[in-house]
């Protein structure tokens, strides 16, 4: 016979014990996922309305907790549509033959967070810096993405696998007017150069300003979603703009985009 504890009005034994473990474990990894995402607002709240509710439940408090248990019917709907996408890059890991071959179990019951081991991220600034404000002085259109905590491998499926070292050199050739991957996003982890051409989300604002052009909204739409850093280069003007938090700072010169750059990469 399984031993049962009590706990003030509450039952408690071995099973309950295992059941919460896995379901503290498979958050978790959910957590992992949305990290460093607008998503993991949501992911938080969606929790803690969960808790309440459960608390309230065990209290029998009939009215909150039917207001609440009609809130957590739908909350199934909600959580396919606000984690769409992160479900979807989910299920694609599950079905592919990476997870397969990897048979990496104990990544799964592990609760360290290799993506987010180091608070710090190395850059090669200068080489940035220097290839943005060349490429202005051609009005060369360019958009860099540098990634941060969030997993960006959606996107960089999206394009051509470069993994190639950080050069200025090497984001100016491929930003050239006839390079067949200039055209779309090049996408920096880990100072090197991992993806060019790659497709990116464009924003919805409906009060975005009409001077910018589709590298802006693009960045706009892609640091909404993600932590991400966003420096665009302007066709038609050669401004050299920065986004982040789905905010432009634009018109800049060398000394504000590398202020910028080094103040959010420490953040």
């Amino acid at each position: 016979m399984i031993p049962q504890f009590y706990i003030l009005f509450l039952s408690f034994g071995i099973t309950d014990a295992i059941d919460i473990l896995l379901v503290a474990i498979m958050l978790y990894q959910l957590y992992k996922m949305v990290k460093g995402t607008a998503a993991v607002n949501v992911f938080i709240g969606l929790a803690l309305i969960y808790i309440v509710w459960i608390i309230v439940r065990a209290f029998e408090l009939k009215l909150l907790g039917s207001i609440l248990g009609k809130f957590i019917n739908v909350g199934v709907i909600a959580v396919m549509v606000v984690f769409q996408q992160e479900i979807r890059k989910f299920l694609l890991y599950i079905g592919s033959n990476e997870f397969i071959k990897n048979k990496n179990w104990k990544s799964i019951f592990s609760f360290s967070n290799q993506s987010v081991a180091s608070s710090r991220f190395v850059l090669d600034a200068d080489a940035v810096i220097n290839a943005c404000f060349n490429m202005s002085e051609t009005k060369t259109g360019a958009l860099i993405i540098i990634s941060r905590k969030s997993d960006l491998k959606f996107y960089v499926n999206t394009g051509e696998i470069v993994d190639s070292a950080l050069t200025d050199k090497m984001l100016e050739n491929i930003f050239y007017k006839n390079s067949p991957m200039h055209d779309g996003a090049v996408i920096i982890k880990d100072n090197r150069i991992i993806a060019a051409r790659c497709v990116l989300p464009v924003t919805e604002k409906e009060n975005f300003p009409s001077h910018f052009g589709m590298r802006h909204r693009a960045a706009v739409g892609l640091t909404e979603t993600t932590d991400a850093l966003a420096i665009t280069v302007s066709e038609q003007t050669g401004n050299v703009s920065l986004t982040v938090n789905g905010e432009i700072n634009s018109n800049l010169n060398r000394d504000k985009l590398r202020y910028l750059i080094e103040k959010n990469l420490k953040n």
